[in-house]
């Protein structure tokens, strides 16, 4: 089969297609013949050599994809050769087959092709088991996403908006600002002219933010936070270790979660799959929340997605088309 590696750690060209061995499915795991896939921040962060896979785990790139069932390993039950699925991956993904954990599969949502379908699971697991599971965002509360254009952000404030939350989001120039008011944000900060901390001081306090800097963001996210908020942190783009303050967090009886998908043993992305299926697949068919992508790209041109994804000009998902 073809597949995406990185010859050795370094910028998008270190990216070439090789020719590797089709892998084959055990036990309760599937093959899927690959259509499309997406890329991920933590794509980028695997090819300079900072992210490996988890142990035992496809050393190819790739987080989700889309695509046909081509064959079932052993102990595999409710699926079939020749459904669509989508998948959620722990790698595997920049591939014309990748094996995948049968409970890691999802079907493709009611009015979605099989090709935008490479859109979904990586932010639709994201933003459902962060915000909802974890941080548990009611109704009403308010909620902020930071990069509320990029592939979680415009996925996380439709899906926040949907279930009736007051959505912000932080976003960097005019324009994407005014991209998260159209997908529902009911107030789109330009962080490069505002103060976010301010703007939800204002409002009240943030009850639950979705932040993917990280370390950067840290004090100030906590000064951003209402009375019992909840700070979820799941990305680190700006820097792995900062400095809390303590009785800030304590005065609002706040919490501070950090969460990473990748990962987490196979049983519990299984729940979350299922959860998403469940509870968000429903809002994704009838149209309230849809996958947004910025450009489609062939495999054999994943350097220049990556160079896409770095130069931060992209809104909303990045796919490559298997």
């Amino acid at each position: 089969m073809r597949a995406v590696i990185a010859s050795e750690p370094g910028g998008p060209e270190v990216l070439s297609v090789i020719e590797v061995d089709d892998p084959v499915p055990g036990a309760g795991e599937v093959l899927v013949e690959v259509a499309a896939t997406a890329i991920n921040r933590a794509d980028l962060l695997q090819r300079m050599g900072f992210y490996p896979p988890p142990p035992g785990e496809s050393e190819i790139l790739g987080l989700e994809c889309s695509g046909t069932i081509a064959a079932l390993g052993s102990d595999v039950s409710g699926w079939a050769v020749g459904d669509q699925v989508c998948a959620l991956l722990a790698g595997g993904g920049y591939a014309s087959q990748v094996v995948v954990p049968a409970g890691q599969l999802m079907p493709v949502p009611s009015g979605i092709s099989l090709e935008l379908a490479a859109a979904l699971p990586e932010v639709a697991c994201t933003v459902w088991s962060n915000v909802f599971m974890i941080a548990g965002l009611q109704p009403a509360e308010r909620f902020l996403v930071h990069g509320g254009a990029g592939g979680i952000g415009t996925f996380a404030i439709q899906l926040a908006s949907a279930l009736s939350a007051k959505v912000f989001a932080t976003a960097g120039t005019p324009e994407k600002a005014a991209i998260c008011a159209d997908l529902g944000a009911d107030v789109a900060i330009n962080y490069r002219d505002e103060d976010f901390v301010a703007v939800l001081r204002e409002a009240g306090g943030a009850d639950v933010i979705l932040d993917n800097m990280g370390a950067s963001y840290l004090g100030r996210n906590v000064d951003a936070l209402a009375s019992e908020g909840r700070l979820v942190v799941i990305g680190l783009q700006g820097g792995t270790k900062g400095e809390l303050d303590l009785n800030a967090l304590l005065r609002k009886r706040g919490a501070v979660i950090a969460t990473t998908l990748r990962a987490r043993p196979r049983a519990e992305k299984a729940a979350i799959c299922a959860s998403v299926v469940e509870n968000v697949w429903p809002l994704v068919a009838d149209g309230t929340v849809r996958p947004v992508v910025h450009t489609t790209l062939p495999l054999a041109e994943a350097a220049e997605a990556h160079r896409v994804m770095e130069s931060g000009e992209q809104v909303g998902k990045i796919l490559l088309a298997v």
